[in-house]
C-alpha cells in the first residue's frame, strides 16, 4: 500500500477534533471521507481541504444508528474516493452528564453505548474485512481519559469509553497479525465546543466566571491546560502512518 494514496474515513468530522483530524490527514496527502450527521458542515470542510489542494468527500452518517452505518457502507464504492478505506478514525461521540441514580440513567446509558461503543464497533466490523483482505489497515479510536478512570456524574460516558478501550485492545490482538493495526488516543479535557458547553454549564450551576470555570477544567488535566485539537490530530496521524498496534496514547496537557 506504500505507493497508493491512503483513504481515511473520519467520523464526527463536522467540528472540533474531527475537523482537525480531517485537515491533518488531508495535508499529508490522504483522501478524506468526512462523515457526520451535519453533512453541510462536512461539505464546507471538504471545500477547505480541496482549496488547499487536498482531496475529500462528505457523507452523512449517524454512528448511533446501525441503518445509517449500513447506508454509508453501501455508498462507499461510488462516493468518489480513490480506493477502499484503508484508515478508519472513530472520532464521533457524545458526552452527557447526570447523577448516577438519576431517572434518565437508563436512557443515557443506552445512548452513550450506541454512539460511543456500538458505532465504532459496527464500523470496524463493516470496514475491517476489506483491510484484512488487503493485508493492511489502520484503525484509530478516539477514547478519553474517562476510558481509563472514572469521573463523577458521567458514569454512562465513562462506561462507554471503557468499553471502547477494551474492545480496541482485543481487536488489536486479533487484527494486528493480519496487518490491520488498532490503536487509541485518550485525551483528557480538550479545547472543543463540547468542553465550552461544559464550562457554560459549570458557570450556570456555580456562579463562577468564565475564566474561573475554564480554569477548573484546565486543572483537571495533569499538565494544567486544555489539550488542543491539533495535538489529538497529530497523534492520529502518527498512529496511522506508523507501525504501532494496541497502543493507548494519553494526552494530558503536559
Amino acid at each position: 500500500m506504500a505507493d497508493k494514496r491512503k483513504v481515511a474515513l473520519v467520523t464526527g468530522a463536522s467540528g472540533g477534533i474531527g475537523t482537525a483530524i480531517a485537515l491533518r490527514l488531508a495535508r499529508e496527502g490522504v483522501f478524506v471521507i468526512a462523515t457526520s450527521r451535519d453533512v453541510a458542515r462536512c461539505r464546507a470542510l471538504c471545500d477547505e481541504i480541496e482549496a488547499a489542494g487536498g482531496a475529500s468527500v462528505a457523507l452523512a452518517l449517524d454512528v448511533g444508528k446501525a441503518d445509517s452505518i449500513r447506508s454509508l457502507a453501501a455508498r462507499l464504492g461510488d462516493c468518489g474516493a480513490e480506493g477502499p478505506v484503508s484508515w478508519l478514525v472513530n472520532n464521533a461521540g457524545v458526552a452527557l452528564s447526570a447523577p448516577l441514580l438519576a431517572p434518565e440513567s437508563e436512557a443515557l446509558s443506552t445512548h452513550h453505548m450506541q454512539v460511543n461503543f456500538h458505532g465504532p464497533r459496527r464500523l470496524i466490523e463493516v470496514l475491517a474485512p476489506e483491510m484484512v483482505a488487503a493485508g493492511y489497515g489502520r484503525i484509530v479510536n478516539i477514547a478519553s481519559s474517562a476510558g481509563l478512570r472514572g469521573y463523577a456524574y458521567v458514569a454512562a460516558y465513562c462506561a462507554s469509553k471503557h468499553a471502547l478501550v477494551g474492545y480496541s485492545r482485543a481487536a488489536a490482538l486479533e487484527l494486528g497479525p493480519k496487518g490491520v493495526f488498532v490503536n487509541l488516543v485518550a485525551p483528557h479535557y480538550v479545547d472543543t465546543p463540547m468542553t465550552a458547553e461544559a464550562i457554560t454549564r459549570l458557570m450556570e450551576k456555580t456562579g463562577r466566571s468564565e475564566e474561573q470555570a475554564r480554569r477548573f477544567f484546565e486543572e483537571q488535566n495533569p499538565g494544567g491546560r486544555l489539550v488542543t485539537v491539533y495535538e489529538v490530530a497529530d497523534a492520529v496521524w502518527e498512529l496511522c502512518a506508523g507501525e504501532d498496534n494496541g497502543c493507548v496514547v494519553s494526552l494530558d496537557g503536559s
